[in-house]
């Protein structure tokens, strides 16, 4: 047991998102690993008893539909997905459902798409959605709607899509659990490059601590892997919320003492909502080219964007989109709301401040919706 404040901060967080891992609950012969889910379940009874309200975020609707169909491996094709997505949700809300009514739980299925995040009018509903679920006490179990999602619009694996869900709902932790007891420097099945094994990260302090972790892709079951739990972890971190990173087997310990596995503290501010999906949620429409000294002011100095400091712009946004910032480099070091429309913005281009039309006179980009990267 470690005394580590973000251990004690996770082990007594009163809202927690917990993401399950494909591998977790599935198999590949049999679909749904039910005796596995019902030891998941236990231990996520065991928390909200404790007095936590927890979201579920479950991978495996893929892999669920894996065997009922017949395939021997999980399908590469999209519309191979898609159809075994559309088997496997059903019978992984089935058995969700039934696990949990072992404790007279009501089980609410949520269904998400990429868009349903990066469109802020749908944000905000999937936000309301998840807060009533938990005032009437029942246990959110979300997944990406692989059936309708395409490959163009995904959120790229459950892991990023348990830090997003953690930020929209508020929660005070993300517990990542998978086939992995933490995060390794490399791969802990093979010697390292100095013929050393990998060694075990437990905490996470800062990116310094990353220095020389190699991060592998995902296995038969699932599309994530070390790579894409390390970014999870890195993105709700970055967001305010703490995260451990543990195995599975180890649920019990997990969601009691925090006491297994990586954890990765948050920063000291939490993102309001607004800057968290300007950052790491929102669809960028288009480019904003600017020059060094728009660049100091934006990313130095924490200031609006000026319609003088732009250069070139590129993409048919318009106002109220969100678009990259790139410097003189072509280097993207922010990202924001645009108050114009891109064709606005290309019409007065190399404007001074005193020939600007007085429509033109107010920012760009306002420092409270401009966010670096």
């Amino acid at each position: 047991m470690t005394d580590s404040t973000v251990r004690t901060a996770i082990a007594q967080a009163r809202t927690i998102v917990v993401k399950i891992g494909s591998s977790a609950v599935t198999d590949l012969n049999t679909g749904i690993a039910l005796d596995r889910l019902d030891v998941l379940v236990d231990a996520l009874e065991a928390r909200m008893r404790a007095g936590s309200d927890v979201i579920v975020v479950s991978s495996g609707a893929v892999g669920a539909g894996i065997a009922p169909l017949g395939l021997k491996k999980r399908p590469t094709d999209l519309a191979t997905k898609q159809a075994a997505a559309s088997v496997g949700q059903l019978k992984l809300a089935q058995a969700w459902d039934a696990s949990f009514a072992r404790y007279d739980r009501t089980v609410g299925q949520v269904l998400l798409t990429a868009d349903d995040v990066s469109n802020r009018a749908h944000h905000a509903n999937a936000q309301r959605t998840l807060d009533r679920l938990r005032s009437l006490h029942a246990v959110a179990v979300v997944n990406e709607n692989d059936t309708v999602a395409t490959n163009e619009l995904r959120f790229g694996d459950n892991d990023r899509l348990g830090a997003l869900v953690a930020h929209l709902t508020g929660a005070d932790a993300l517990v990542l659990l998978s086939d992995v007891d933490g995060l390794y420097t490399g791969d802990p099945r093979k010697p390292g490059p100095d013929g050393q094994p990998a060694r075990m990260i437990r905490e996470v302090a800062g990116p310094e601590d990353l220095d020389g972790v190699i991060a592998g892709t995902g296995g038969d079951l699932g599309t994530g892997g070390m790579a894409s739990k390390l970014s999870a972890a890195r993105l709700a971190a970055d967001s305010g919320v703490p995260v451990l990173l543990a195995a599975a087997a180890e649920a019990g310990r997990a969601l009691t003492d925090a006491s297994v596995g990586t954890v990765f503290a948050a920063r000291p501010q939490r993102l309001s909502a607004r800057r968290f999906w300007v950052r790491h949620a929102a669809e960028t429409h288009g480019r904003v080219t600017i020059d060094a000294g728009a660049v100091q002011a934006v990313v130095g100095r924490r200031r609006s964007l000026l319609l003088p400091g732009i250069t070139a712009v590129s993409g048919g946004f318009s106002s109220g989109d969100v678009v990259e910032l790139a410097g003189p480099d072509g280097e993207v070091c922010a990202r924001g709301v645009s108050s114009y429309d891109a064709d606005d913005i290309a019409a007065v281009l190399g404007s001074s401040s005193a020939d600007l039309p007085s429509d033109f006179r107010r920012p760009v980009i306002h420092a409270d919706d401009l966010v670096r990267t």
